[in-house]
């Protein structure tokens, strides 16, 4: 699986097909929405309703730019530089906490396995990382799924001794021994457990764990949702044809998916393995009140109150006001 933060490249604006209309929008006007996102496996329904021109029959043209640097999507979204973005709910959660009015209309995908804790083989339990070297990345997916795993065993990261380190860094820190266990995501999470011919390190807590934990949404601005709500409800008419489409045609999917990921179409199979789509069916219950990790509020806190710990933000947020279920209510009844 690609991560974000292992986009090798910015892409130009993929065009959308456009014309003819869905009842809810203009005949003869063609709406338009820039998206805002970064290069990711769990955005495959997205980059097959752009390749397969699914936008068209509802009237809408998307023009999807792709960034680099996943923090440039929330300030580019803020300053109305793109009119919506898909993000990371964590980022979501930063964003409203500091003011920002930005509203998750449509869970995409989350971490099916796709982000984990690695160890050295002799450790075979959460609960023995207490007062062993942990390498992961402050504030970010890999910090979240290790917070909630000690968390869940009644443990906090003041039980391990904290190694700051990228997640891409981690292979490298593994095969040197200077750790005894690291959270990263794929591919590091293969090539660690593949080294020693597999006897060395093995995989002991994942996203698989946690659903719901590390979640991709679909945002837009509470303001541009309640004057162009026809346009966003066309847009996830158009994903939904996406993902629609790569279940009936998963080798076609696959080679679409590569191509945008740069990579072959048996990566990109491999990649999306470490995600899960979740179909409109169940997007409902990441906007039901629960405590379980597929829901926002689940989620929502356990983010929340790991960066008002650290400082990352003021003051825990409104869980129900950075979401809008509308869409998805609509297209469930």
């Amino acid at each position: 699986m690609m991560s974000r933060a292992l986009l090798r490249k910015t892409l130009l604006c993929l065009g959308l097909g456009v014309s003819t209309s869905l009842s809810p929008l203009a005949s003869h006007a063609v709406e338009k929405i820039r998206l805002a996102s970064t290069i990711w496996a769990g955005y495959g329904p997205l980059y097959v309703a752009d390749k397969l021109d699914l936008y068209k029959e509802h009237g809408l043209k998307v023009e999807l730019q792709f960034f680099s640097d996943p923090g440039l999507v929330v300030p580019a979204l803020a300053s109305k530089a793109v009119d919506g973005a898909t993000l990371t709910y964590d980022q979501v959660i930063g964003a409203v906490a500091k003011g920002h009015k930005h509203k998750v209309v449509m869970p995409i995908d989350y971490s099916n396995g796709g982000d984990a804790v690695v160890a050295q083989k002799g450790i075979a339990s959460i609960r023995e990382l207490a007062g062993k070297k942990v390498g992961y990345a402050p504030l970010s997916p890999p910090e979240f799924l290790l917070s909630y795993a000690l968390k869940s065993n009644g443990m906090s990261e003041k039980d391990i001794q904290a190694i700051n380190i990228n997640p891409d860094a981690v292979p490298g820190a593994m095969a040197s021994g200077s750790l005894a266990a690291g959270v990263t995501w794929e591919p590091n999470v293969s090539r660690v457990v593949a080294m020693g011919g597999g006897e060395r390190y093995h995989v002991l807590y994942s996203s698989k764990d946690a659903p719901g934990l590390i979640t991709d949404v679909l945002v837009f601005d509470e303001a541009l949702v309640a004057k162009r709500g026809k346009a966003i409800e066309a847009l996830i008419k158009g994903y939904l044809a996406g993902l629609e489409y790569m279940h009936t045609h998963p080798e076609q999917s696959a080679a679409i998916v590569a191509e945008v990921l740069g990579v072959s179409a048996q990566e990109a199979t491999e990649q999306m393995q470490g995600v899960y789509n979740m179909p409109l069916a169940e997007m409902g219950l990441n906007f039901e009140e629960s405590d379980a990790t597929t829901s926002f509020y689940g989620s929502g806190r356990v983010i929340a109150e790991l960066m008002l710990e650290s400082g990352q933000i003021p003051a825990l947020p409104d869980i129900g006001s950075t979401f809008d279920s509308r869409f998805i209510d609509a297209l469930t009844q």
